[in-house]
């Protein structure tokens, strides 16, 4: 058999040996790295990192309640009290958890939402007159998310089309949100008188809150669309590098857009929930939300510069947060010792990401220029 490399062709002159491919450099690199085995593949990732994250978010949720039976033992002794209390700490995690679901795909995203507690006060003042409850709890429940979403929406439109930066747009529509609230509701509070709606606060399951099954249900949904769909890697493409995601073929434009939007679901369903809870809604419900939601974030693990975050640290962190508010109220402890505790936290959380990050550019930097070309 002849061979193959001393034919011509149109393409290739007689006396040129055949030409293999150009190789990866990515791949190269990918083959020479020695196989991992087992279950120490999931553990050397970036979702070991995250399982890791989250073990030591645990491991404080532990030592906090350590602390509450070391202070308050004669409550811990009573398993009755310890289970009816972890109950009040979910109900108590609920609404906010709602909220830091959507904020966590804000983040993550590479962008921040200042809006999302006036937009639970707006979405809670408009499901609340006395027009949308006459269309009974279905009326109210669809009024809160379509007005959740449409600030939401708002609030995309002028960050990717308008081009204002994220900080700025949802400030001015923090404000503007409440006012409009106020507007609304004439600065008085609306009495929900919906049965179904204020029993969504007070409905039992198996013993366990209709409110816990709601932020369940948000926070597997968040999990699923963040970590098993497209939309999912799409979000941390254009939270860690917008140009590199444009040049990828995603419309980083609208894709922001979407993420406000999802921001703005989470606000309405949040909305439904404080309003059964207070069996009524104000235009200064959800004071603060915006300002728990993000430290729920940073604790979790999300990065404030975007690209990365996960669903279940960003819950864990609501828990530690709760935890926290239950620790100093059954010890009779002001709530000015407990805001200065979290501003602690939220700056210890800080300064542990930018630690790690820096050393793990450093390492990568390292890396590349030891690496042989």
């Amino acid at each position: 058999m002849s061979e193959s490399t001393g034919t011509a062709t149109p393409d290739r002159p007689a006396d040129l040996p055949a030409q293999s491919p150009p190789v990866d450099p990515a791949v190269t690199a990918s083959l020479k790295e020695k196989p991992r085995t087992g279950g120490l593949s999931f553990w050397s990732g970036d979702g070991g990192e995250g399982a890791k994250r989250n073990l030591g978010l645990i491991g404080v949720l532990v030592v906090l309640v350590v602390i509450g039976a070391a202070t308050r033992w004669d409550l811990y002794s009573n398993p009755d009290w310890v289970w009816g209390n972890t109950l009040t700490i979910l109900k108590l995690a609920s609404v906010v958890g709602v909220v830091t679901v959507g904020m966590t795909f804000v983040i993550i995203g590479g962008g921040i939402d200042l809006s999302v507690g006036a937009i639970v006060a707006l979405a809670g003042v408009w499901a609340t007159t006395v027009a949308t409850q006459s269309y009974g709890a279905g009326g109210m429940i669809f009024t809160a998310v379509v007005v959740g979403v449409a600030v939401g929406l708002v609030n995309g439109i002028l960050i990717s089309y308008g081009r204002l930066v994220a900080f700025i747009a949802t400030l001015a529509m923090m404000v503007a949100a409440r006012g409009l609230a106020a507007q609304i509701s004439g600065k008085q509070t609306q009495v929900s008188n919906n049965s179904f709606i204020n029993g969504i606060a007070s409905t039992d399951l198996l013993g366990i809150p209709l409110l816990v099954y709601i932020l369940a249900a948000v926070v597997a949904a968040g999990w699923v669309l963040l970590n098993r769909t497209t939309f999912g890697r799409r979000t941390v493409a254009v939270g860690g590098n917008p140009e590199a995601a444009r040049l990828a073929g995603i419309n980083v434009r609208r894709h922001t857009l979407l993420l406000y939007a999802l921001s703005g679901l989470c606000c309405g369903i949040a909305a439904i929930m404080l309003t059964a809870q207070a069996n009524s809604a104000q235009a200064a419900m959800a004071n603060l939300y915006e300002l728990d939601a993000i430290a729920a974030a940073i604790i979790g693990g999300t990065l404030l510069s975007g690209g990365r975050g996960t669903i279940v640290g960003s819950l864990l962190g609501v828990l530690i947060f709760s935890t926290i508010t239950n620790l100093f109220a059954i010890n009779g402890l002001s709530t000015e010792a407990q805001n200065m505790v979290k501003g602690g936290i939220i700056v210890g959380a800080v300064l542990i990401q930018q630690v790690q990050f820096r050393s793990i550019t450093q390492f990568l930097s390292r890396n590349k220029l030891t690496t042989p070309a």
